[in-house]
Parts: structure tokens; sequence; C-alpha cells
């Protein structure tokens, strides 16, 4: 069995994607018999390092600060950089790891990094559309994590994305050899959700149907386009009100832009959700929205497919990859707000077709499932280690082809 030490840039408590993600990957590699460690970023990197129990997997949180040009940047990186890494140098000595796998490239990645080099340990490095989807983005501003980057994409024994998309902007901007990487998607729990039920609509809005949209609420999700396209729908065919489930920095932009658009009461911003909310809210939609104007994976449509939902996604990223226009759902340019509203007005007037989208779905979120999704993982764990221990030739020079020494004339 594999020991392997995560590297997530952060984990539970913290509340993301990428959380949930290293968290069941964390949990299905212990069920399946590995051995897990999770090693990430203190929220604040000039915090204390603490070490805990979560889940029955030992999580360490350590200060990891990224250098920067300014002064408290290098003051933090010069004296807790170091210290960090002894303690992950201590890490490793006290658990053993066969590798060490990053989840979503960051300040965590960076360190990872310098650890494989100190420690001769292979890394594996997953990529989760951080270079195109950090609400800052900080691939963009800081040149040391764009090098960084590349140091760790050079040095990785595997790269793996969640998407072709994704590793396709590895290649263009980072330098990974085209090829080089390998796509896993992500994977739900389908224990999460709630049974599948035929009475719609669901409990959100005392019995009036709704058009359900979850995430963050910033610009790169894309509700605003949402919200044009369901203003643009003929209003006699908007049969159902449009529920936005997330909490953010855009909020107050979407909700005045709610207003102005003239769907008055038709709109509602229903806040942040934990994962019970959301489950019962999807499995009461009539259709899931997903909207982003970029979308590396598109996590929230699995979500849907699992509660038996029809989906509608962004055709920009990499949702196209998985959802298969028509049949699993509904691929839709978010910026074309006639295509949003068309596709809309399609689902919403056409039970038939939104039940048969939704069974389609349903049945297709069965390849994601966590269990499987983990085995592509512990594969690519096995191909790692046995390009490690496969023994090497030994290496002799070779003669020039004249049969003189080099360098004689």
């Amino acid at each position: 069995m594999t020991r392997v030490a995560l590297l997530p840039s952060a984990y539970p408590p913290s509340v993301g994607g990428v959380e949930e993600l290293t968290r069941h990957l964390a949990l299905h590699l212990v069920a399946a018999g590995h051995h897990v460690e999770v090693w990430t970023g203190n929220p604040d990197d000039a915090g204390a390092e603490s070490a805990g129990i979560m889940d029955g997997i030992v999580v360490r949180r350590l200060p990891m600060p990224l250098p920067a040009t300014n002064a408290g940047a290098l003051w933090r990186t010069g004296t807790i950089g170091p210290r960090t890494l002894r303690s992950l140098h201590r890490a490793v000595s006290e658990f053993h790891p066969d590798l060490l796998h990053v989840q979503c490239f960051g300040p965590n990645g960076t360190y990872a990094t310098a650890l494989a080099q100190l420690t001769g340990l292979p890394l594996v490095v997953t990529l989760q559309g951080e270079t195109l989807m950090d609400d800052a983005d900080i691939f963009e501003h800081s040149q040391v994590l764009r090098a960084s980057l590349r140091t760790g994409l050079r040095q990785a024994a595997a790269v793996t994305a969640c998407s072709a998309f994704t590793l396709a902007d590895a290649v263009d901007r980072f330098g990974l050899p085209a090829g080089a990487g390998t796509v896993i998607p992500n994977a739900v729990d389908l224990g999460a959700g709630v049974p599948v039920a035929d009475g719609r609509p669901g409990p959100l809005l005392e019995g009036r149907p709704y058009v359900l949209a979850l995430g963050r609420v910033v610009p790169k999700k894309g509700f605003d386009l949402l919200l044009a396209g369901y203003a643009a729908m003929d209003p006699g065919r908007r049969t159902a009100d449009l529920v936005i489930g997330g909490a953010g920095p855009a909020l107050v932009d979407l909700e005045a832009q709610a207003e102005e658009s003239g769907i008055g009461e038709r709109g509602h911003f229903v806040g942040r959700m934990d994962r019970e909310e959301v489950a019962v809210a999807m499995a009461g939609a009539e259709v899931l929205v997903v909207p982003s104007r970029l979308e590396p994976f598109g996590i929230v449509a699995l979500e849907g497919w699992r509660a038996g939902t029809a989906v509608v996604a962004t055709s920009r990223g990499g949702a196209p990859e998985f959802i298969e226009d028509g049949v699993t759902g509904l691929l839709v340019d978010p910026v074309d707000t006639a295509a949003v509203a068309h596709a809309l007005e399609r689902l919403l007037g056409d039970e038939a077709l939104r039940r048969s989208v939704a069974a389609a779905g349903h049945r297709a979120v069965e390849a994601f499932a966590w269990p499987a999704v983990t085995d592509r993982y512990v594969d690519c764990y096995r191909a790692v280690l046995a390009r490690r221990r496969r023994p090497r030739r030994p290496w002799a020079p070779r003669p020039p082809a004249s049969g003189l020494p080099r360098g004689a004339a």
C-alpha cells in the first residue's frame, strides 16, 4: 500500500471545492488501505504550526508565506519559510511517505517542490484550474508563483488536471510539455445527495418552481450573465423563479441588476448554504445553471446530476468534456444572452426533455463516483513509483563512431 502526503492549498474546516475534493480523496485512499497524512498551509501564513486528527487522518498545518518584493513578505519568507521546510522535512522522517501529492498549486506547491528536491521524494501535481479561476488572478500578478509552478511542473514525476482544458493552459503558459499530463476528473460523493424526487418543485420557495445557480458570487462565475438571460426570457415562458445561492463581493451588484432588470420578486438571493441545504435545493430545482465565464471543470454540474436535476452549463472551459449537449445537459455560451434565455425556455417548456436530460445526467454521474476516481489516482501513484524503482542500466561513455578517443585527431 502507498503512503501519501497530500499537500492541498487549503483543507477543512476552510470551505471550498479544493478542501472538499482533498478531504474525500484522503478518506477514500484510507478506505482502500493506503496511508495518508495531510500537510497544508496555515490560513495565517505567519501563524503557529499545529497538528491534529480530522476524520481519523493526521492534518499538519504550517505557515507557508510566498516570497514577494515587499519587505514584510521577504521577512516572513526569510524567517518562517526555512522553519516550515524544516518542519516538513521532520514530517517526512516521521511519516515516511512514498510520494508528495499537491492538490491545487499555490504556496503549498512551492514548499512541496522544495521538499521534493530536499528529500528526493517523487512529486505529483494536480491542477484544479487555479491558474485560471483564482479570484485575485494571482498567477497574473506573482512572478514568484509563476516561476514556482514552472519549476514544480518540470520536477513533477506526474502531472494531472481536472480537465484537458486545464492541462492545455499549463502547456500554453507554464511550460508543461504537450502530452505530459493526464486528466483525472473531479468526483462527487454519491451518498451526499437526497433521494431523487419525482414531485417537483422543491422546498425553497413554498411550492413555487425555481431555476437554481450556486457558487462564489464573483464575476468569473457569471451570475450576472444568468440574470441577463433570465430577464431576456419571454415573460409568458418564465414559469420558474430564479434562485442564486452563495456569498461574495459581487452580490450587491447582482441585487441591483435584478432590480433594474425588472424581474422583481422573481429573483431570490439566499446567501451561503451548507452541504445539506445545497443538496435539498438542487433536488427541488427545475433546472440547475452553471453560467461561468470560464470553468475549468464544473463540479456543481456533477452535484446537479447527483440530484437528478436538468443541467445547463457553460461551454467555456472543461464542462464540454463530460457533458453531452442535448443528452446529459445543455451547453451554452453564457455571454450570449439570447442563448441562455432560449436554453431556459426550452427546458422549462418541455417537461419530457427536462426529465430525459435529468435522467441521463443521473446515470452519467456514476462514472464520477469517488471510488472510481480514487482508483485513477492510485494508478497514477503506482506508475510513478514503478518508474522510480525501475533499475537503471549502468552508464558508460559511448565511443565515437571513428573508434578514436574523444578529442583525438
